[in-house]
């Protein structure tokens, strides 16, 4: 190559290359100082560094060094088919063309030879890659047919080293200016959560916040007042985001709750499907759920869709603050919630549990607090499902489900929040409006049970014409449940659906009854269990029998005279009688009695 440079200055050369490169600026900046110096120094007329996409089979000309450019349109992009650069990074190799216009392989190169004037070209790979990660070549031209000799190579190797570690260090930097951005962006959006918060903001307007903060789309559960609140679509093929979001609160909503509880429940983090049916289509989409505690109470869920990949230590402490910063607000929203609600619930079981002693001074608490006891009502009592109650029971949303059926019934209404429920307080209505009343009860057992997914226990008490009537009701109404869920029974219930036994067991003292029952029947019962005896059994077949020995005989397959020793045994050995109307209405009683409570209340025999 001509103007050899002696090893003395070819050193020289190169600490002007490393002081040239290393001089600052951008990444564009570096790699034009590189292909300047390469050209300078290792005395090239012409250069070029490329970026290559194998992809999509072009180089890119990222830089260009023509000292005597003529402004006119040149290629910034190259076919790989037609360019050796592709050949250049396969190999790991330089590819030389000594005369690029009789190159017969490299047609590009061959027609531009002959419009930009110049012979040979030297492709040489750079192993570093650009601001794309795509990999790069460097490319030098002369105007006249050189020879490269292997000294020429490794001098021009050398630059092209020192510029790949300024390249390096360039990705270096901006990796480092890009995490100090983002964690400057992640104190900032931890701080604007938290000012959020502090300044009473709502659980909407913080979602809307996150929504924004965090790179997948997402859906905040709030489970204090069943809420979802839904951000940008995971779905943008078929639901743009002001659908997905109404969708989200609307069809889905039930469904995005459930599967929230339900990934809580298991305590899973994998990502699992959720089946979304609008009623024209079913999507399955996958999402991966976060619970959101405060001092270990559960108030709602964080549900996450796939979408930008997660990059780090950074997005993760994002994730914490959003999660906290909804944390604290669903527990602030349902604290004062709680607290609005609790002074009405306080002076209800006041009033219930006869705690009271100047009416006149509730009836003015109460009707600060937007209830009336002046007027007959009659309370309708909604006692949830265990597993809504396991979720902390009563919610805002709840209700308003309530509030809204009260409306659509024309009935005013106030409700009271209780333990694992709540009491409906309504104008009492009397003869076949009451009806109504019934067929209210129906529709709110249906609405709460869709709601829950389970239907709750729905009883209604007598009517309280003042006071001292609402702790009578109270009890009766607390009996009706407690029957109910021992019968395993769910919805709008009624005495006609217990029978008249339960009802007398419950309205019954229930040491008298268990003392009765032990009285007349519980040396039989001990005995039988003892024993193995089928004495109750006898006895009892003979009562429903009416006391005639051969019909019952046949009942329990039996001989009349195994029958007649069995009666006589059970008269000896306990004194029964039941040959008398007294002494049979007695002992049929206990027997009775004894059926309905044996499974759940006779426990202390």
């Amino acid at each position: 190559m001509w103007g050899r440079l002696d090893n003395k200055s070819r050193i020289l050369s190169l600490r002007d290359v490393a002081s040239q490169i290393n001089s600052g600026g951008d990444l564009t900046t570096v790699l034009r100082h590189l292909i300047a110096a390469a050209c300078r120094h290792a005395n090239w007329a012409l250069g070029s560094i490329m970026g290559i996409d194998a992809a999509h089979g072009y180089a890119h000309v990222i830089v260009r060094h023509d000292p005597t450019l003529i402004q006119r349109d040149l290629p910034d992009r190259w076919e790989l088919a037609t360019s050796p650069s592709l050949i250049a990074l396969q190999r790991n190799e330089p590819v030389y063309l000594r005369d690029a216009r009789e190159s017969a392989e490299f047609p590009g190169y061959r027609k531009e030879a002959f419009e930009r004037d110049y012979r040979t070209v030297l492709v040489m790979p750079m192993n570093c890659a650009d601001a794309e990660g795509r990999p790069m070549v460097l490319s030098v031209i002369a105007r006249a047919v050189t020879e490269v000799t292997e000294d020429d190579l490794a001098f021009l190797g050398t630059i092209i080293h020192l510029g790949a570690i300024a390249v390096e260090k360039e990705h270096r930097l901006a990796a480092e200016k890009r995490a100090s951005v983002r964690l400057d962006r992640a104190l900032s959006a931890h701080t604007s959560l938290l000012e959020h918060v502090l300044s009473d903001g709502s659980v909407s307007s913080l979602a809307v916040m996150v929504d924004r903060l965090l790179p997948n789309p997402l859906v905040v559960v709030d489970f204090t007042v069943n809420q979802v609140i839904a951000g940008r679509s995971p779905l943008i093929a078929v639901f743009d985001d002001a659908a997905w979001q109404d969708a989200a609160q609307t069809v889905f909503g039930r469904t995005i709750i459930k599967a929230a509880r339900d990934a809580v429940e298991r305590g899973a983090l994998e990502t699992a499907p959720i089946l979304l049916d609008d009623g024209t289509r079913r999507q399955r989409v996958l999402a991966r759920t976060e619970a959101l505690t405060v001092d270990r109470q559960l108030v709602g869920a964080l549900v996450i869709f796939p979408g930008a990949v997660a990059q780090g230590e950074l997005d993760q402490l994002m994730l914490d603050s959003a999660k906290f910063a909804l944390s604290v607000q669903m527990m602030r929203s349902f604290l004062r919630f709680r607290f609005e609600t609790r002074t009405q619930s306080e002076l209800f079981f006041e009033v219930v549990e006869r705690r009271w002693r100047d009416a006149a001074d509730v009836t003015q608490r109460a009707t600060r607090l937007g209830l009336d006891f002046s007027t007959p009502q009659q309370m309708i009592v909604v006692d949830f499902p265990e597993k809504a109650k396991a979720f902390g029971g009563a919610s805002v949303d709840v209700e308003h489900t309530l509030s809204r059926i009260m409306r659509q019934a024309s009935l005013e209404a106030s409700l009271v929040a209780i333990d694992g429920g709540v009491v409906c307080l309504v104008r009492h209505e009397a003869g076949r409006k009451q009806e109504r009343t019934t067929k209210l009860m129906r529709r709110m057992a249906d609405e709460l049970g869709r709601y829950f997914d389970e239907a709750p226990v729905i009883v209604a008490g007598d009517r309280c014409a003042g006071l001292e009537d609402y702790p009578a009701a109270w009890e009766r109404c607390s009996r009706m449940i407690r029957i109910g869920r021992s019968f395993g029974l769910t919805g709008a219930l009624s005495t006609q659906d217990f029978g008249p036994l339960p009802m007398l067991v419950s309205a019954a003292d229930v040491g008298d009854v268990r003392s009765f029952v032990r009285e007349s029947i519980g040396a039989i019962a001990e005995h039988d269990r003892e024993n193995g005896t089928p004495y109750l059994e006898t006895l009892s077949a003979y009562l429903e029998e009416g006391c005639r020995s051969q019909a019952c005989a046949d009942r329990l397959g039996l001989h009349v005279t195994t029958l007649r020793y069995r009666l006589s045994r059970i008269q000896e050995l306990f004194g029964i009688d039941v040959e008398t109307a007294e002494r049979r209405f007695s002992v049929e009683l206990a027997l009775r009695l004894y059926g309905v409570i044996e499974n759940h209340a006779f426990s202390d025999r």
